[in-house]
């Protein structure tokens, strides 16, 4: 399974981005696609998690600001962010789960200003 990550990028505190990523290959059901985040010196994050079968769920640190989406006729999974801030600073990552694959995109570099 290939992910192709999109949609990072410079943004005042405040402000909002939408993040995209495509699976293609070896897709089978049911499984996960997530939004992982990793900050500079920070442990990597799971931030949000959508299942094929519509689980979802966010870490508290995001809850009620990013929303997790994913279309399973086209394999791809989107994270709106809204009222970002400095520390949502961080290489976002997308992953593909099943108990039998596991796979990760390249990220995409969001960066909040204060």
């Amino acid at each position: 399974v290939q992910l192709q990550a999109s949609g990072g990028g410079l943004v005042q505190a405040g402000g909002s981005l939408r993040l995209s990523c495509v699976a293609s290959g070896s897709i089978r059901r049911p499984n996960d696609m997530s939004w992982y985040r990793r900050a500079p010196g920070r442990q990597r994050e799971l931030i949000a998690k959508a299942g094929s079968e519509g689980v979802i769920n966010y870490a508290d640190s995001v809850k009620g600001r990013f929303t997790i989406s994913r279309d399973n006729t086209k394999n791809t999974v989107d994270l709106q962010m809204n009222s970002l801030n400095p520390d949502d600073t961080a290489r976002y990552y997308c992953n593909y789960w099943r108990h039998d694959q596991n796979y990760w995109g390249q990220g995409t570099q969001v960066t909040v200003s204060s």
